[in-house]
Order: C-alpha cells, then structure tokens, then sequence
C-alpha cells in the first residue's frame, strides 16, 4: 500500500503503526493487496454474528426514537418559550401603559398629593410617639 498521510502517516500503515481492528473473535480486517480496500474476514466458529446484528439493529432503533423524542421535546419547550416571551412583552407594554396613566394623573393632580404624604407620616410620627410615652410609665 501507498504511504497515504490522510490515513497512517509516514509508515504507510492504514492503523497508524497499531494493530488492525478487532471487534470481537473471529472477525478481523485486512488490507487487499495493493489497494486502499479493507476485506473482512469472518470465522465460521463464531456465528453468532446475526445475533449480534440484531442487537445493534434494536439498539439504533432505540436511539432513533430517543432522537426522535429529544426533538419533540425540544420543539415543545421552543413553542412554550415563545409563548412566553410573548406574554412578557405584552405585560411589559401593559406596566408601560399603567405607569404612563399614573403620571398623566399625578400630572393633573398638582403636588398635591406630596402634602397629604407628609401630613400622613407627621400624623403616624405623632401618634407613635404618644403611644410610647402612654406605656413608658
């Protein structure tokens, strides 16, 4: 075989200096003469191969519909986002909304509002401090 750098570097080797594949007894690879092919050689002794194949064609069975929830879960999750996003941008310009009716209001109102604020705290400041000296004694 070529020396190929794509595929075992300067030695030649398809495995890179290593030992060829073996996935189990009886099967091994090997290179056709002269040429870049892999055949595969399969011993009769170990014929339990199709069993194998069998166990190899229900696990990708079962990744395959693994996948095939992940993307509906997925699809599921993104559909929901949406919508949320969507519920938050129309609470967002309902707050925007309200805020703007209050300063139309306290606009209207004058200031108010500013002086029944203080009276109201004056008030309480009062009545607290007549109740503490009311139990002080």
């Amino acid at each position: 075989m070529a020396s190929n750098p794509h595929r075992g570097g300067a030695g030649g080797s398809l495995y890179g200096g290593a030992a060829p594949y073996r996935s189990r007894e009886g099967l091994s690879t090997r290179n056709a003469a002269g040429s870049e092919e892999i055949q595969l050689r399969i011993d009769p002794i170990h014929s339990d191969l199709d069993d194998e194949i069998t166990g190899l064609h229900g696990q990708v069975r079962q990744l395959k519909n693994i996948a095939q929830e992940i993307g509906s879960e997925a699809k599921f999750q993104r559909d929901f986002l949406d919508e949320l996003q969507m519920t938050l941008i129309r609470a967002q310009a309902g707050v925007k909304n309200n805020i703007r009716k209050l300063n139309m209001s306290i606009i209207r109102s004058g200031n108010n509002h500013i002086m029944h604020v203080v009276l109201f705290a004056l008030l309480v400041f009062f009545i607290l401090y007549m109740w503490s000296k009311m139990f002080k004694r």
